[in-house]
């Protein structure tokens, strides 16, 4: 076992599993599965899923399946079976063989529904949805037997058969499992098994008229697929009586074990897929990979790591009990992640020019340090001159107690660069601050100055060589710990927060980020870490988008 493996949490997952290759059962093999509903784009939760299944089957030598339940067509869609392969290799997982869907499997599926109304374990049912529902009782009632409960095999069969060629309108009739209507777990209570559904399908066509319910749809193509160990969030854990129900029925290859495990709920956060859908449907979000948005999609295109999510996962830990993380713990997945790995860069947000004085050369050239701690990562070029760009915000007329940036007749080291004095302050009509003459100190190049100490450094860039850009400010899409469950009635569309995206057109990046790569995070000195997105079309500007600040500010701006 390797160093790495070794300090893996020992949950009770890897638990179960290593006892059960201790004991040989599976003739010692692991098989584990996602099976993703192709219904929209994959969230931070299923995040947690995969991480969870495709390493225990890593870590264990044996396989996990990539698997889409695809048993609701009227929802589900090619652009999210795509975005979830992209979503599954982004992360750095590869699935056993081919992409496999429960549709494959639903001759065999129709064919065990037949064997189970043969055994007098399933019939159609004729009510109304709305009588089934109230038949089936309540957490306290037990439920009421069908009066279509016990119709002959053969008139069973005929039905299912007429079901099949499309003779029952959408919702006239169902297939039943008949187990126990006074079960005190109501998914045991004569659970539907297919209903009559005329839609489209994106991979059988208009093959079928009938589609096979979920709960049953899983358990057999876990069983058809050969799968060992089939872990699922906890709240299918009332409807694991149902799963080991069928396939003890059935003749299948094997019977694999359902576990739960506690979903990953995050605060700040939305993680429901029909509340994410309304938000890009109604155009709170810009798309399904909105950086806001806490899909893998959009959380990719904010900057985070394949790294970062996994490591994330590992940290929460799986468990049986169910909790809430805080979002700072993965905001500093990203920051451990990216402190160690990505280029600095200056970038100033707020630019207020800088003229120096005494500068009579052309423009210098000057090395920096891509990585201050990772030497592999080679040097920078930047450049000096007479007309600069500070941050405004590095500036202050009447400076507040502990200011240590740049004051009237103050000095500040520039980054990389040379000690400056600001001699004077250039005002417009209204007063406000346009412009610093300013002198620099030749001898500071490198080395502090003589007799005397500068404490502040500011960022900065050349105005003759830097590079236009636009930035977008991230933050957390919703300012309500819980926008889904807040106690006062609101809905979760009243906590969208205001400041979660600011765009500044104009900023100023050192000319370095020219080359910038969609693929390479990079620290902005001072500001945070960026990605770049994409080109702005209009004036072919590079876009670049916060993934995260140095630190957590989060708490203090919530007080």
């Amino acid at each position: 076992m390797s160093k790495t493996e070794s300090v893996k949490p020992a949950h009770f997952i890897r638990q179960i599993i290593s006892k059960d290759l201790e004991a040989g059962k599976n003739g010692g093999r692991v098989a584990t599965r996602f099976p993703p509903e192709p219904n929209g784009y994959l969230h931070v939760g299923h995040a947690k899923s995969i991480c969870l299944n495709f390493s225990m089957g890593e870590e264990f030598g044996g396989t996990c399946n990539l698997r889409f339940d695809d048993t609701n067509p009227e929802k589900e869609s090619q652009e999210y079976i795509e975005a979830i392969q992209r979503d599954v290799s982004w992360l750095g997982f590869q699935w056993n063989g081919e992409i496999r869907y429960a549709s494959g499997y639903f001759d065999q599926l129709h064919d065990f529904a037949v064997e189970l109304i043969k055994q007098g374990k399933a019939y159609v049912d004729e009510s109304t949805p709305e009588e089934i529902r109230t038949m089936r009782g309540s957490l306290t009632e037990a439920g009421q037997d069908s009066p279509y409960r016990s119709r002959s095999v053969d008139d069973n069969l005929q039905q299912f058969e007429r079901m099949r060629n499309g003779e029952f309108a959408d919702g006239a009739a169902v297939l039943r499992a008949k187990i126990d209507m006074a079960s005190p777990n109501i998914n045991m209570r004569d659970p539907v098994l297919y209903r009559v559904r005329r839609a489209h399908h994106h991979q059988t066509g208009d093959k079928w008229c009938i589609y096979p319910m979920y709960d049953y749809t899983h358990c057999v193509s876990d069983a058809l697929e050969e799968i060992t160990h089939s872990l699922c969030t906890l709240e299918f854990e009332d409807h694991r009586p149902l799963y080991d129900w069928v396939l003890d029925q059935l003749d299948v290859p094997c019977h694999p074990q359902q576990i739960e495990f506690a979903r990953l709920n995050l605060n700040y956060t939305i993680t429901s897929k029909r509340k994410l859908k309304q938000l890009v449907d109604e155009q709170h979000v810009d798309g399904w990979d909105d950086p806001r948005m806490p899909t893998i999609a959009g959380l990719r295109r904010r900057g985070y790591t394949p790294a970062s999510i996994r490591n994330f996962c590992e940290m929460i830990g799986v468990t049986k009990s169910e909790g809430v993380v805080d979002m700072s713990m993965l905001e500093f997945s990203i920051r451990d992640d990216l402190d160690k790995s990505a280029p600095r860069a200056m970038c100033v947000m707020q630019p207020l020019k800088v003229v120096i004085e005494n500068w009579q050369q052309e423009e210098q050239p000057l090395s920096i340090a891509a990585h201050p701690k990772d030497e592999s990562l080679g040097v920078r070029e930047i450049f000096f001159g007479k007309e600069l760009y500070i941050d405004r915000t590095d500036f202050e007329e009447e400076p507040p107690k502990g200011f240590k940036r740049l004051i009237p007749g103050g000095e500040v080291r520039l980054r990389g660069a040379y000690v400056i004095r600001c001699d004077e302050v250039i005002k417009n009509e209204q007063g406000e601050v346009v412009e610093l003459r300013c002198s620099y100190d030749d001898q500071t190049l490198g080395k502090n100055p003589e007799g005397r100490k500068v404490k502040g450094v500011v960022h900065w860039v050349s105005a003759a060589k830097a590079l236009p850009v636009e930035v977008r400010l991230y933050d957390r899409l919703f300012n309500h710990e819980s926008p889904d469950a807040a106690k006062d009635g609101s809905s979760f569309l009243d906590h969208i927060n205001p400041d979660s995206l600011t765009v500044v057109e104009r900023a100023y990046a050192e000319p370095s980020l020219a080359n910038a790569r969609a693929d390479q995070p990079y620290q902005f000195e001072r500001e945070g870490y960026f990605v770049l997105d994409g080109v702005d079309s209009s004036e072919g500007k590079l876009v670049f988008n916060r993934t995260v600040t140095l630190r957590d500010a989060w708490a203090k701006t919530q007080k």
